[in-house]
C-alpha cells in the first residue's frame, strides 16, 4: 500500500530519526526509506506499531485525512483485519503482508467513506492480490 499521507513529515514532527523508527517498528532502515518514498507498501502490522508507539495518526497515513476519530478508527480497523483474515484462513488463502495490507487498507478507505463493502468486494481484492 502506498501512503497517501506525509509519513516522513510525521516522523519529523515527533522527533524521531528514520533508523529508529524502522527499529520501533521491526524493520531495516531501508525497508523503512522505501515507505517513505512510496516505493514500497507499509505492512498493516508496522503502521500499528508506529500507532501505538508514537500515536501516528494512521488514518492519515492511509487516506490523507482526519475526518474521524481515531478511536472510532481502529476499533474499525481491527474489525475488517479480523475478518479479513478470518476468510483468508478459511479459505487456505496465501497473501503477501503488504498485499494484506492493501486490501485492508482499501476495505477501511470504503468504510470511512460509508460505502458497504460485499463479499465480492473482498474476493476480488483477494484475487488481484493472491500468490
Amino acid at each position: 500500500m502506498t501512503l497517501i499521507g506525509p509519513i516522513g513529515a510525521d516522523v519529523r514532527q515527533i522527533g524521531v530519526s528514520q533508523a529508529a523508527m524502522a527499529e520501533a517498528i521491526g524493520v531495516s532502515h531501508r525497508a523503512y526509506h522505501s515507505y517513505e518514498k512510496g516505493k514500497r507498501g507499509v505492512p498493516v502490522e508496522a503502521l500499528v506499531k508506529m500507532q501505538c508507539r508514537y500515536d501516528i495518526d494512521v488514518a492519515w497515513l492511509l487516506l490523507g485525512t482526519k475526518s474521524i476519530r481515531a478511536g472510532h478508527d481502529f476499533e474499525a480497523l481491527k474489525h475488517i483485519e479480523s475478518s479479513l483474515d478470518k476468510h483468508l484462513t478459511d479459505e487456505g488463502i496465501k497473501v503477501k503482508s503488504e498485499k494484506r495490507g492493501a486490501i485492508v487498507a482499501r476495505w477501511y478507505q470504503s468504510h470511512v467513506e460509508g460505502r458497504e463493502v460485499t463479499d465480492d468486494d473482498v474476493h476480488t481484492w483477494i484475487e488481484l492480490v493472491r500468490e
